[in-house]
Order: structure tokens, then C-alpha cells, then sequence
């Protein structure tokens, strides 16, 4: 038998979600799964939902907690773990049927700590339905190449993948022994999922990153990054703040062995491969970033994290900005300070300089002036 895949579901009110999301595990290709649901203090049926799923399958977990928070959730998830594998997924996210049995083939292939995949984005049922229905013709078999996959070591894949948007811990097959006591940092609702990837990259040798688009994610207009503003928008600065020591920590020390592990990591990912495959692996792991440049592209997207909370700020009415008037200056301040990076400023796009240089000199005037732009899109 093949080793247990554990996939942790945390959720919060999600009763017009869940079924379907566990549905769509229990549909996997792949044949040793259990499922770790976590209840997280949910006020509508949810936890009716859950009983009628523990019931209807017999590798259902059920924990319930009493609104700890998301990064609790999966916490408790993994601790209740038995697998040797661990994916997370959101609960109101899908899998296609493929994509357990992908990841953990591409895990076996590649000898790699971490197996990611792509993810397609959908909005209404008839989308997904869609999106199965291309899975299982002849289109699928395109985006299944055996040879397609990216390999990383840990600094590159923080360079070329994390630096670069790919920060989501679901969409990703973990050995539970890279996870060891690892957690996500409690408290923090927003970035907690690229903290906790940053979290994992000193320890790891190897990540690998297949084009297969395997998990559907869900764009949900209730979903955390698209209400109002609210204090947790603060916790993706903190996020950033705390992923750029960690990530300075990893380019100050040389990681243990880690030019002898990138050298027998090649030779061992080739396994009798051409030259060409040789270039292509060699590029993957190749020069990482200086310490230099990589604070200051994380600190270019602290700044723009910075600038999306602003934003958020000014959406609200100015009643409402008054109440909020410390968390402005909070920005302000944290702006202020991270402009003092080096190469930073210079590693916005022109949109951002624009914005950082009004919020940065009259910070009431840029709130004002995106509080009138977005009312007048609206």
C-alpha cells in the first residue's frame, strides 16, 4: 500500500462550500488518503455539514475549535496528523482527481522535500464543472509531462517562487519530516501561508514545481483579502517584516553542506539525463541573489503590502478613517523606515513609486484622493 497522504481542511462558516470541497478529496486518483477537517468555531451549519461527511466516509477526522484562527486550525490539523505526507486545502477550494497522485509521483521522481502544482482560479459551479470536464479529456494529457517539472533548492526557490508570488502553502505535497515541529505563527490571518513556507526553506534541499493545474481555487467575494478594512490587513506586513529575517538569516549562513547537497543534487536529479536536461536543472539551482538584493526585493513587496493596506484605509468612509487613524500612521511609519533599504524604492513598478511618493510626503492627501478614484469606479 502507499504511504497515507493526510489533508488538512480547516474552515469557518463554510456549509455552501465544504461538501463539495471534501467530495472533490475523496475523488483522488490516489489511494491512501485521510482527511483532517478542522471546525474553527463556525456559526452556521457547518458543523452539521461535518457530521454528515464523518458519517458518510470512514477516513474523515474531525476536530472542532472555538475561533482560534486559521493558523490554529491547521496547527491542530497537523497534529492530529498521521500521514506521512501532509497537503493543505482550503474549504472552499477543489482538487481535480489527479492532482494527490501527481504530486506525490513527482515527490518519488525528484527525491524532493516539496511538490507543488499550478492552480486555476474559478467563480461559479459551471466553471469548475468546466474545468473537470477539460481534466479528463485529451487537453489534460498536454499539461501532464513527466519532464515538465522545476527544481529548486531552498534559496532559489525563495528567490524564483516565493519572491514571486508563488507564497500559497495549498497547491503543495510536504514530507511531514521537513514539517517536524514547524507550525504556522498563531495570530496572523493574512501571509500566515507564506510565513509558514519561509518557515520551511532552511531545512529544505529540494522543491519541485510541476505546470499541472490541479487545484481549484476558489475566488470567493467573502474571502479574506476582499472585504473592508480590518485590523488583521495589518499581519502581511508582520509577515514580511518576520519572512525578511529569517530569509537574511538564510543568506548571512551558509546552509550546512549546502554546496556539497546542490552539487549531489544535480547529479542525482540527472540520473543519466542529457545535457540539455543538465543546463536546465543547473539554471534552476544556479547563482542565487545576493544578500543585498534579495532584502531588497522583500522589502519592495513589505512596501507594497504596506500600499495595499493604505489602500484598504482609504476605502473607508472618512468617519471611519478617523477611528482607524493609528493603523494609518502605523504605515505611514513603517513606510517611512523601509525606504531606507537599499535598492528597495528602485524595485517598485512606476504605479508604486507614484504611490509611495504621495503617501510617503501627505499621507492624508493620498487617502483622500483614493477614496475619490475608487468612488468614482464604483
Amino acid at each position: 500500500m502507499k504511504p497515507l497522504i493526510s489533508v488538512i481542511v480547516p474552515v469557518y462558516n463554510g456549509q455552501d462550500f465544504l461538501f463539495n470541497c471534501i467530495e472533490s478529496i475523496q475523488a483522488q486518483t490516489y489511494p491512501n488518503l485521510e482527511v483532517v477537517i478542522i471546525n474553527d468555531g463556525s456559526t452556521d451549519q457547518t458543523a452539521a455539514v461535518c457530521e454528515n461527511i464523518v458519517c458518510k466516509y470512514g477516513n474523515i477526522r474531525l476536530i472542532s475549535l472555538e475561533g482560534k484562527g486559521v493558523s490554529s486550525a491547521r496547527n491542530a490539523g497537523m497534529a492530529a496528523a498521521k500521514g506521512v505526507y501532509i497537503a493543505f486545502v482550503d474549504a472552499d477550494d477543489r482538487l481535480l482527481p489527479k492532482t494527490l497522485e501527481l504530486l506525490y509521483k513527482t515527490l518519488l521522481e525528484t527525491d524532493a522535500d516539496i511538490a507543488g502544482c499550478g492552480f486555476e482560479c474559478w467563480y461559479t459551479e459551471r466553471q469548475w464543472d468546466q474545468t473537470v470536464a477539460r481534466e479528463a479529456g485529451e487537453e489534460a494529457e498536454k499539461d501532464i509531462k513527466e519532464d515538465a517539472y522545476r527544481i529548486y533548492s531552498g534559496k532559489t526557490f525563495v528567490c524564483e517562487e516565493i519572491l514571486k508570488g508563488n507564497s500559497r502553502c495549498w497547491s503543495k505535497l510536504y514530507k511531514r519530516d521537513l514539517i517536524g515541529n514547524i507550525c504556522f505563527r498563531q495570530g496572523l490571518t493574512i501571509g500566515e501561508d507564506m510565513l509558514f513556507l519561509v518557515d520551511l526553506m532552511p531545512g529544505v534541499k529540494k522543491v519541485v514545481e510541476i505546470p499541472y493545474k490541479g487545484y481549484g481555487y476558489y475566488q470567493n467575494p467573502a474571502g479574506a483579502m476582499n472585504g473592508a478594512f480590518r485590523p488583521q490587513y495589518m499581519d502581511q506586513i508582520t509577515c514580511w517584516e518576520m519572512a525578511r529575517e529569517i530569509i537574511d538569516g538564510m543568506w548571512k549562513t551558509p546552509l550546512k553542506g549546502e554546496a556539497r547537497d546542490k552539487e549531489a543534487l544535480i547529479k542525482k536529479t540527472l540520473n543519466g539525463e542529457t545535457a540539455d536536461k543538465e543546463t536546465q536543472i543547473k539554471e534552476a539551482l544556479g547563482e542565487e541573489m545576493s544578500a543585498g538584493q534579495v532584502r531588497a526585493q522583500v522589502t519592495a513587496i513589505l512596501i507594497m503590502g504596506i500600499m495595499l493596506t493604505a489602500g484598504k484605509l482609504a476605502m473607508l468612509s472618512q468617519k471611519e478613517r478617523r477611528l482607524q487613524a493609528a493603523h494609518v500612521e502605523k504605515c505611514h511609519a513603517i513606510l517611512k523606515r523601509e525606504l531606507q533599504v537599499p535598492g528597495a524604492y528602485e524595485r517598485l513598478s512606476a504605479g508604486y513609486r507614484v504611490k509611495v511618493k504621495i503617501f510617503g510626503a501627505f499621507p492624508g492627501v493620498y487617502l483622500c484622493l483614493y477614496h475619490f478614484k475608487d468612488k468614482l469606479r464604483a
